[in-house]
């Protein structure tokens, strides 16, 4: 039977500094010579895992590690969400200045940015990303920083509110565009190829995709003026245009 109570933040701590003492090659019993306390009492602490701060402080300094270390790994030892619930991707789809937030902290835009580039005033981007904290998108730091909780397999549901919201209201904007100017393009290719090959060109085009992700991350130093808001949309399905599929010679005819 699993253990149905949920794993508090001292536990977490405590699971990761019996990492730390394995990584510092210290037994149990160097760490009580260490910090004045007797074999049993170390064991008996990290079996209950429950203990002070002020043991956590003692052990850290032991293994050489400062509780900020401690605290990151911990963190970043959390597993990340690859796929947000229907409830959660609805309370952001219909807010929509919930969704701009979203969506700029999912391109890793920092506070500044969202403020500098948007009408929203600095209360309103605190508030969606308090929100988006809440909801388990974003872990939300001092100084208005952020850290994102999603893992890079990340995609909004195939059939959920974003989506749903995405082929109502942006496609059709999206692709009103000519994609005329340099560094715009759109390529509609259609073919038959073997099914087994398909998942190959799917993975090709996820792994552009992250390119893409990569090379946003590495143009965040550069200066405003010589960068652009480019949005990238790689889609793969089987599929024919409905009207060329009713002119279709069928069975039997």
């Amino acid at each position: 039977m699993s253990d149905s109570n949920p794993v508090t933040g001292t536990q977490q701590l405590i699971e990761a500094l019996k990492d730390e003492l394995k990584a510092a090659g210290l037994t149990y019993a160097d760490l009580a010579s260490r910090i004045g306390m007797s074999e049993s009492s170390v064991k008996r602490m990290f079996s209950r895992r429950e203990m002070p701060l002020s043991r956590v402080d003692e052990i850290c300094l032991a293994c050489k590690i400062t509780f900020d270390e401690l605290a990151r790994k911990v963190v970043e030892a959390q597993p990340l969400v690859t796929e947000l619930t229907p409830q959660q991707e609805e309370a952001v789809t219909k807010d929509k200045k919930l969704l701009l937030v979203a969506i700029c902290c999912l391109s890793q835009w920092t506070f500044e940015q969202i403020v500098e580039t948007y009408t929203l005033g600095e209360a309103e981007v605190i508030a969606c990303m308090t929100r988006l904290d809440r909801l388990g998108v974003i872990e939300l730091k001092p100084m208005n920083r952020y850290r994102l909780k999603l893992a890079k397999t990340f995609r909004w549901r195939p059939d959920g509110p974003l989506m749903q919201y995405f082929r109502e209201h942006v496609i059709q904007d999206y692709f009103n565009g000519r994609f005329a100017r340099d560094g715009e393009t759109v390529h509609i290719v259609h073919g038959t190829i073997s099914q087994a090959m398909a998942p190959s060109f799917v993975d090709r085009l996820k792994r552009l995709g992250q390119d893409f992700s990569a090379q946003h991350l590495a143009d965040q130093k550069l200066k405003p003026e010589l960068t652009g808001g480019y949005t990238l949309i790689l889609a793969m399905r089987e599929w024919e245009f409905a009207p060329f599929t009713e002119m279709r010679r069928r069975a039997g005819r």
